[in-house]
């Protein structure tokens, strides 16, 4: 089986979202795990990732990866680094072809982004505290500087967490309303002091709202999917566990 990336018409550039599928990880990893800081085989995880740059038509070394801590810090990528030494960010922005921009994710929305008049690319992971913080438009303004223009810029979404997969506490629902209070529309009432929360709904109305040209969403839900993505939530009800991640990578 071949790595199984699914795509974005709204992306006019080389690009995937890839699921599980298609990798040699095993167990619980099985099969296109590309996280390199679980307890996967290092080698299998390597491959993995070889297989996601060929096919885009990158060369493996050429597909850069961060330490992701869930902020709205921005990579902007000049030159290739080495597997496993990525800056600790949550988004990364180029203008250098042949560099493929890779993130992973297991439930949280990873976006990309591409200008392609000013051959301007970017990918952000976005779990709920990133969006809320402004990891989003950060790299928007990290595009901009490199010569992108906000309304020739297209955004796609890729698979995540889905809302009804999507129970949350008050402490998350109100670091939303915090921001602003018009946002409860992405909530849905679920459990006694318990909603629904709609991350790529969300995700798309903050991109929207920055003036983007085109925004897509991928609506598939990581977490009610098994054999097709790795999901953390699905992985903490059913009590823990190996959890590996799918990558999301574009380029130029």
């Amino acid at each position: 089986m071949t790595a199984e990336p699914l795509t974005s018409a709204a992306l006019p550039v080389r690009h995937g979202f890839f699921t599980r599928r298609g990798g040699v990880s095993e167990g619980g990893y099985a099969s296109l795990n590309c996280s390199l800081s679980g307890q996967d085989n290092r080698d299998s995880v390597l491959e993995n990732r070889a297989r996601v740059a060929r096919a885009l038509g990158a060369a493996p070394d050429r597909l850069l990866g961060l330490f992701q801590v869930h902020g709205t810090a921005v990579a902007t990528v000049t030159q290739p680094w080495q597997v496993g030494e990525g800056p600790q960010a949550d988004a990364m922005v180029t203008n250098i072809p042949g560099i493929a921009l890779g993130i992973v994710t297991a439930d949280c929305a990873p976006v990309l982004f591409a200008d392609a008049t000013a051959g301007v690319i970017g990918a952000v992971h976005a779990g709920w505290r990133g969006a809320v913080a402004g990891a989003l438009e950060a790299t928007i303004a990290a595009m901009q500087a490199l010569g992108a223009r906000r309304q020739r810029i297209t955004a796609a979404i890729g698979p995540c967490i889905g809302q009804a997969s999507y129970e949350v506490a008050a402490d998350l629902r109100g670091a939303v309303l915090a921001h602003d209070a018009d946002d409860a529309r992405f909530f849905r009432d679920g459990r006694p002091e318990r909603w629904q929360f709609d991350l790529p709904g969300y995700c798309a109305a903050r991109l929207r709202a920055a003036g983007l040209g085109e925004v897509a969403v991928a609506w598939a839900d990581t977490a009610a999917e098994p054999g097709r993505f790795f999901s953390h939530r699905r992985r903490t009800l059913a009590g823990g566990g190996p959890i590996g991640h799918q990558m999301t990578a574009i380029v130029l």
